[in-house]
């Protein structure tokens, strides 16, 4: 199914009604200014209220406790794959969990490279199902398709990423470490702060309580206010599904904000999280060596471990003060 790109009258509703596994979609629209110019640029998010994603699935399975066993049904994080289209040409395949698709292509687009800004974005299409699987299309504008070529053309060789670990391999790290902005935020919060976001955060996740088998991804004010959350069966695919929300909706730079992820901190996510400009990412896990060096390198203050009455400060401590 397409979605139609008719040009819609301010008095319209945004809200559409289409059989699909996407909550919204995203359209570049133009304001004229008195002179005739299109440099003012805006974009519309147009809610699809009636429709909810399918995150969960029943199986049949037999439960086993001590010496009793029973046949009965368990819920099931739905995984399943994602291709990413500049165009008409496919960029990346994800597995993932469906919903908020656009925003994973978003996130995706910006984090590796593709896009500097929303304004590079034409339109993001995510109802395009294919025989596989799903299928969304981002369309950049003509400047940006010409200015990234090469970087998209470097991207499509590494096609296929697992919900697990995300794009592997060296030439993904050097690309990502050389575009890294060192991050100056001069946000100041407090352990006890950081010691309520993950209570905050799992009374957040409705798909986490039947199926125990998502990750998620948490942004935070400086108040410690949930702002936004995703889940997904990958890290790396929450992670993008939020800075996407972020991108689009023109809250980057995160500069202000509190990232926090359910699981452990890798690189992968520290680099996202970077090219969002978020100055601090705790993880309720262990980061590793190479996430640590990262975010020292970034300039982002790293927390791993975190708990009620603990946590370790890895990076950049001057951003946490009793």
């Amino acid at each position: 199914m397409r979605l139609s790109h008719r040009k819609q009258n301010a008095s319209e509703p945004l809200g559409v009604s289409l059989r699909c596994l996407e909550s919204a979609m995203y359209r570049r629209l133009r304001r004229l200014t008195p002179c005739g110019s299109d440099k003012a640029i805006r974009y519309d998010v147009i809610v699809m209220t009636s429709i909810t994603s399918t995150t969960s699935t029943m199986r049949s399975i037999v439960r086993i406790t001590g010496t009793q066993s029973q046949h009965t049904d368990d819920q099931l994080a739905i995984e399943e794959p994602l291709e990413i289209r500049i165009g008409a040409e496919p960029l990346a395949i994800t597995m993932r969990t469906p919903g908020h698709d656009a925003e994973l292509a978003a996130g995706f687009c910006l984090t590796e490279g593709i896009i500097d800004h929303a304004d590079d974005i034409e339109s993001i299409e995510p109802c395009r199902v294919a025989e596989y699987g799903n299928v969304v299309t981002v369309t950049l504008t003509d400047e940006a398709m010409a200015a990234r070529k090469e970087q998209i053309d470097s991207t499509r060789r590494e096609l296929y990423m697992s919900s697990s670990c995300g794009i592997c391999g060296k030439q993904s790290i050097d690309r990502i470490q050389r575009k890294l902005t060192p991050i100056t935020s001069a946000l100041i919060i407090t352990p006890a702060l950081l010691a309520a976001l993950p209570q905050r955060m799992r009374q957040a996740q409705p798909t986490f309580d039947t199926t125990g088998g998502l990750h998620a991804c948490a942004l935070f004010t400086s108040d410690g206010e949930l702002r936004i959350l995703r889940e997904d069966v990958g890290r790396h695919n929450a992670m993008d599904k939020l800075i996407g929300s972020a991108l689009l909706t023109a809250l980057l730079p995160l500069s202000q904000s509190i990232l926090l992820v359910s699981g452990r901190a890798s690189f992968e996510l520290i680099q996202k999280a970077a090219v969002a400009g978020v100055p601090i990412l705790a993880a309720v896990g262990a980061p590793s060596s190479l996430a640590v060096d990262l975010a020292q390198e970034a300039g982002m203050t790293l927390i791993g471990f975190l708990r009620e009455e603990r946590m370790n400060i890895y990076t950049q401590a001057q951003r946490v003060k009793a």
